[in-house]
């Protein structure tokens, strides 16, 4: 899992009534976006140090897109997630779903 600032983060609940948690990545402690990060909560609005585990995901939030691959016969681009629309919905509707590596 990778994240930047500004990115966020979903957690979603694995028991019947957990609810989903998100906040928005405020921090990150690596270079290369791996965890923990630092995540302001949207539904108490606190920052806390957040370590991932395998019910959350990431949704990539407000960036650049990646660049075009430079000449003819250039590889595609790699990047760390490819958002999935859900059916009947355009990507970013509330159901974007993040594959990591």
């Amino acid at each position: 899992m990778h994240a930047r600032v500004g990115d966020e983060i979903v957690v979603r609940g694995t028991t019947s009534g957990v609810v989903t948690r998100d906040g928005e990545v405020v921090g990150v402690h690596h270079p290369d976006g791996s965890p923990p990060y630092d995540v302001r909560w949207a539904d108490s609005g606190r920052v806390t140090l957040y370590f991932p585990g395998p019910d959350a995901y990431v949704r990539h939030l407000g960036h650049d897109p990646v660049a075009a691959p430079a000449g003819p016969g250039a590889a595609e681009p790699y990047t760390d997630a490819a958002q999935v629309a859900p059916a009947g919905g355009a990507a970013g509707a509330g159901g974007d779903r993040v594959r990591a590596r």
